[in-house]
């Protein structure tokens, strides 16, 4: 049987909830729940979200439905409910029995739900067993969904079982807008936070922390090895420029094939998979770079390429409506935009930004904007907002 709380205008919490936040009493229990854990953005998101909460005085359980990467860098107060991705429908009915006894413990208050299958499947379970609101955050695009993942949200979030659908760029609000009038309704745009990745280490230093070659040209891109994100089109760089290498920070199923790649194209010696690095040590990776690549295909914000940007990379970015909205500040861009597709457009941007530095200097004034725009204590204060009103 579904539970459901009471409907209430936009911008009426409860009286308990009110007090609650107010000091008359213990803060309300948040549970952010997400599929996998691994050191990637949405994750990102949830750690300072979580920390900020926590913060404010609220209790914050973090909860995965599995674990993907070893390195995975947890917060405090984290639940897992596989550990592995499920490989057949025992391992899942496992999943998801254990998912359901962990709401039913926690007993939260409220539930942040993340990425699509976070969404679908964290969404349905606590309404099956629990009264608490459900928040979901929409950080897939609708590229990375399959059409029942994406069937399944759109009639969940036109059903109810969402309380709110948070957005993190009009962008989005506007790929959305084609979703029915009911979903549409519980849309909130709440811009993502970021922290600052200032380089505090010099490039030498950086490169030997990471064991990268110090003779060269080094391209860089942190990302999920994952088709979508183009990674191979950074490889393509490599031939036709001998003193260029790549560096790639990241985990995923795309790495059999860029490193199949790069032994056809004869740069395996220049392509350099660092694997997985923890959010404490982007800055430092960041600052091994000459320049940063982002050929990917969809975003709904793009986290590091605004980190790089603002940490004073020179970049180089996919041309999408999304990444032009983001990366500017007061109307300036921060980054080179280009059709990442088209080899000569990504090997001259690149070139460019190595040999003209005046536009360097330039992009690197404009980043600095960034970090008041993306406001982690902003983001945190929005999510307060929401969750007043929906408990």
């Amino acid at each position: 049987m579904l539970h459901y709380q009471p409907k209430r205008e936009p911008g009426e919490a409860s009286a308990t909830a009110l007090a609650r936040n107010d000091g008359d009493g213990p803060k309300l229990h948040v549970l952010l729940a997400q599929t996998q854990a691994e050191n990637a953005g949405a994750q990102e998101i949830s750690r300072l979200l979580g920390a900020g909460l926590t913060a404010r005085g609220y209790r914050v359980t973090n909860l995965f439905f599995f674990r993907k990467s070893d390195s995975f860098d947890e917060p405090p107060d984290t639940l897992y409910c596989a550990p592995r991705r499920p490989g057949n429908p025992v391992a899942l009915l496992r999943m998801l029995w254990t998912l359901r006894h962990h709401l039913r413990t926690t007993r939260p208050d409220a539930v942040l739900t993340f990425q699509h299958f976070g969404n679908v499947i964290g969404g349905s379970v606590t309404r099956l067993v629990s009264r608490a609101p459900v928040v979901a955050n929409q950080v897939s695009s609708a590229l990375s969904m399959s059409w029942p993942v994406r069937t399944a949200d759109i009639v969940m979030g036109s059903l109810g079982f969402f309380d709110r659908i948070t957005l993190n760029s009009k962008d989005m609000e506007r790929e959305y807008s084609r979703y029915p009038a009911a979903y549409r309704s519980r849309m909130v745009h709440v811009p993502h936070g970021f922290d600052d990745k200032a380089l505090t280490l010099s490039k030498e230093v950086a490169r030997q922390e990471f064991n990268l070659p110090q003779d060269c040209i080094l391209l860089g891109c942190a990302a999920r090895l994952h088709p979508h994100k183009r990674l191979d089109m950074a490889i393509r760089l490599l031939p036709e420029q001998p003193s260029w290498h790549l560096a790639l920070a990241g985990q995923g199923a795309d790495e059999a094939r860029l490193r199949q790649l790069a032994r056809d194209m004869k740069v395996s010696d220049r392509l350099h998979l660092l694997g997985e690095i923890p959010p404490g040590r982007m800055a430092d990776f960041l600052a091994c770079l000459d320049v940063f690549v982002f050929p990917t295909q969809a975003e709904t914000f793009g986290l590091a390429a605004v980190e790089a940007a603002n940490a004073g990379v020179p970049s180089v970015v996919t041309d999408l409506p999304v990444l032009r909205e983001v990366l500017c500040y007061e109307g300036r861009p921060t980054a080179l935009f280009v059709d990442a597709s088209d080899h000569a457009q990504l090997s001259a941007a690149v070139s460019r930004l190595l040999t003209d530095k005046q536009l360097s200097v330039e992009l690197r004034q404009n980043a600095k904007g960034l970090r008041l725009r993306y406001s982690v204590d902003a983001m945190v204060e929005e999510y307060v907002r929401i969750l007043e009103q929906v408990t």
